[in-house]
């Protein structure tokens, strides 16, 4: 197989990358005929799996126009896979020419494109770093350079908790990321659940399988369990909810291609906390 000359020397591109698949659902290129096989498979059971993640990127930028109005010009963005069109980034610097953001992610591939997105942005930066390891990420030269944790930061756990089991503590990890922020800071998050799935839940639970087989197993975790890593934050309104329903807006539905009409983009949950 040939390596792509994006590809950064070192990593197997024989191997699966959910950061890759999740390129490939919403369009990218960044990815390999191994992620896309994988997608494929995952898409025979569940066919539905773009728009959601389409319906997630809507979330994530309304969530940052959110936090723009909010005052909030600090981001945060950990899970942030590869940078495509309307990133965090380009939402809250073109919502406020102040707004400062850094991009966390284990994946070499997304961590490389970053890097090469962002050259020349001084009020942007890319870390490599596990959400498993949230003392790692907040001593980063990039996040210390950039963020300054006395005043609210917007925190982003988009897509990615549900990647961690419960061998892995997240709700521990949540936490400790949680002390570190100012009074004000915003959690921005969403996860992917059963709940909401226009299918049997043995059904989805066939791509749910795919993403066991290419060892990054995907945790269908209940609203209710969602909710538990709000611990210590306000619900900002309208609470938890299916990702279309969070504060949508006709620009939003427009821009996503009619992503609010479909059945499939109200598969699981997003929201936002704010720490008092």
């Amino acid at each position: 197989m040939e390596r792509p000359a994006w590809a950064p020397p070192g990593i197997d591109i024989s191997v699966p990358s959910v950061s890759r698949i999740y390129d490939y659902y919403l369009g990218g290129s960044h990815n390999f005929e191994v992620d896309r096989q994988a997608a494929r498979r995952a898409m025979e059971f569940m066919p539905g799996l773009p728009k959601i993640m389409q319906a997630n990127r809507a979330f994530m930028r309304r969530a940052v126009r959110h936090a723009v109005a909010q005052g909030i010009t600090q981001f945060l963005d950990i899970g942030s896979g590869i940078p495509t069109f309307g990133n965090v980034h380009e939402v809250a610097q073109a919502a406020s020419p102040e707004a400062r953001v850094v991009y966390v992610d284990h994946d070499p591939v997304a961590v490389a494109h970053s890097q090469a997105v962002l050259a020349g942005d001084e009020r942007s930066g890319v870390v490599a770093g596990d959400l498993r390891k949230p003392r790692e990420i907040l001593a980063a030269p990039e996040v210390t350079r950039l963020l300054d944790f006395d005043r609210p930061v917007a925190l982003l756990l988009v897509a990615v908790l549900h990647f961690l089991e419960d061998a892995d503590d997240p709700y521990a990890a949540v936490a400790e990321l949680r002390d570190a922020l100012a009074p004000g800071s915003l959690l921005i998050l969403t996860h992917a659940s059963f709940e909401g799935i226009p299918l049997s839940e043995e059904v989805a639970g066939g791509a749910v399988g795919v993403y066991r087989d290419i060892r990054n197993p995907l945790v269908m975790r209940s609203g209710e369990r969602i909710r538990g890593f709000f611990d210590g934050f306000e619900m900002v309104e309208p609470g938890l909810v299916s990702m279309p329903e969070w504060r949508p807006d006709g620009a939003e539905a427009a821009e996503d291609g009619g992503v609010q009409e479909d059945p499939y983009a109200f598969s699981g949950y997003g929201g936002v906390g704010r720490k008092a």
